[in-house]
Formats: C-alpha cells, sequence, structure tokens
C-alpha cells in the first residue's frame, strides 16, 4: 500500500511537472511603438523693422531737405563750410533731424541739428575735428572747388534720388565727396570728386 501511494505521488509530481514545462510563461511584450508626433512647423519670428530701411523711408518724407538743411547749417557762425551729413529719425521726444557738421576757417568744426520738419536750428555742439577727419585738413575742403551742398544736388541729379547721407575723405590730394541717395526702394552711393565730376 506504501508503495503505491509512492508511486502515484511520484507520478503525480512527474506529471505536474511536465505541465508546467509546457505552460509558457507570459511574455512581456513592449508597447507598440508610437509614430511621433508630425513635426511642428517652426514659427517664424515676427518680422523686425529694419532700422535702415525705416531711416531712409523717413528721410525721404522729410519736408526738409539735405540741401535746405545744410543751407541753415552753414548760415550758423561765420563763413562755414558742411562736410558730413545725416538724417535721424525721431526718437521720443527728439524730431526727425539732420546732423551737420561744419568746419570753420580757423579749423572749429560745429555738428548743427536741424528739423526735418521745419528747418529750425535745434542745437549746436563744438567737436574736435581730429575725432571725425584724421586724415584731413581745414585746408582740404576750403581749396576744393566743389563743396558738399554741390556734391548733393550733383548726385541727386544723376541718380533721380534724394540724398539723405553725405560725408567726405580724402583721396590723393583732394577731397572726394560721398552721397547716398534714396532711389525707389534702394540705396544708391555716388562719388563727387572736387572738380564736381562723378567717379565710377
Amino acid at each position: 500500500m506504501l508503495t503505491r501511494t509512492t508511486c502515484a505521488a511520484a507520478l503525480l509530481a512527474l506529471t505536474t511537472g511536465f505541465a508546467v514545462a509546457q505552460t509558457t510563461a507570459p511574455q512581456t511584450t513592449a508597447p507598440p511603438a508610437t509614430a511621433p508626433a508630425p513635426a511642428t512647423p517652426a514659427t517664424p519670428p515676427p518680422a523686425r523693422a529694419d532700422n535702415a530701411s525705416t531711416e531712409v523711408d523717413a528721410a525721404k518724407a522729410s519736408k526738409i531737405g539735405l540741401a535746405q538743411a545744410l543751407t541753415t547749417a552753414q548760415s550758423q557762425g561765420g563763413d562755414g563750410r558742411a562736410i558730413d551729413a545725416d538724417f535721424e529719425k525721431a526718437e521720443g521726444s527728439t524730431p526727425a533731424h539732420w546732423e551737420i557738421k561744419v568746419v570753420y576757417p580757423d579749423g572749429k568744426l560745429v555738428e548743427h541739428y536741424i528739423n526735418a520738419d521745419t528747418g529750425a536750428l535745434i542745437k549746436s555742439e563744438n567737436q574736435p575735428f581730429e575725432r571725425y577727419f584724421t586724415r584731413l585738413k581745414v585746408s582740404d575742403f576750403q581749396n576744393a572747388k566743389t563743396s558738399l551742398k554741390d556734391a548733393i544736388a550733383i548726385a541727386e541729379q544723376k541718380s533721380g534720388g534724394k540724398a539723405f547721407e553725405a560725408e567726405v575723405e580724402r583721396e590723393g590730394s583732394s577731397v572726394i565727396y560721398e552721397i547716398t541717395v534714396a532711389v525707389a526702394d534702394k540705396t544708391q552711393e555716388i562719388k563727387v570728386g572736387p572738380d564736381g565730376n562723378v567717379v565710377q
């Protein structure tokens, strides 16, 4: 009887082990891969106002042109010659204005601020000549047959545009004027020699 019971128990254990061996352990499967979210197109940054172009537009719309502003600046304080000019658009309480540097026979350099809407003188400031013109002398401007005002008129006639910036440099033994004019939707630089001829 003990032998039969032992055999039955052994048989039961064997059968159970076989059944366990046949049963596959549950497999853990990775969750199905989710499709990547469609890429969101990058939002373009807001259009940035181009300071240079807005300044040009403001200069073109000003009531007082550069030539008229030069006349006002040169009439301040004696027999001066304008040698540099730049337009500044309105900012805060400061109105749109022309900044014009005028050199006088005694070597004094004064920057005059001319209101671009009324033509009135806003203020004048003394400037050190050497700070702006390291290669130029006062005599270079006095000896030039063509003035900056003449060069501006030549550049505007040549381009059909409106001058809004002007500067002078030394080339060889004389000065040369660089006039920037606004033409339609672009700007153009025109160089005028001391003899009034356009330099290519």
